[in-house]
């Protein structure tokens, strides 16, 4: 039997990790839109914004979501049509905006984060304590090295 050297994609740890991420998104996006009526993405900016401890700049959040201005903005038109994300001017910069939680995104921002982090010990509980340090440990290493990899793309441009 001929033993193949270069991996399938489904083999490859990059494609395996997303597939692993995007089961836990999707399980938390059903939780999330049913019970709170909300979208993933909706989720993530109401977290950043309530766990950011002051206002945030649009850029500064798309950032941390890891997403684009663009696609950001689309997700905080939302939340601000639906009264959860209060929009203002930045008294620094007349062209930028700063973006904060009102009462009702606050509110909604306790729930999410419970429901979050009862799914987080639900996660982390199907693993034995060492099985949690030895995934720390790897996906600290695996992001080290990841960017890294970034960095030489960079460099090679």
């Amino acid at each position: 039997m001929l033993q193949r050297s270069v991996p399938t994609i489904k083999e490859l740890l990059s494609y395996r990790l997303h597939q692993v991420a995007n089961l836990l998104s999707r399980g938390a996006e059903m939780r999330y839109r049913r019970e709170f009526g909300v979208s993933l993405w909706e989720w993530r900016t109401v977290a950043l914004l309530g766990g950011a401890g002051e206002a945030q700049s649009l850029n500064d959040l798309a950032r941390a979501a890891g997403t684009d201005k663009g696609q950001m903005s689309r997700v905080v038109s939302g939340l601000t049509g639906r009264k959860i994300v209060f929009r203002r001017t930045d008294a620094n910069d007349a062209r930028g905006i700063r973006l904060s939680l009102t009462r009702a995104g606050r509110k909604l921002y306790q729930g999410l984060i419970g429901a979050a982090a009862e799914r987080n010990r639900a996660f982390l509980g199907c693993l034995s304590a060492r099985e949690r340090d030895c995934l720390e440990q790897a996906m600290a290493k695996l992001a080290r090295e990841a960017r890294s990899f970034i960095q030489k793309e960079r460099q090679a441009r």
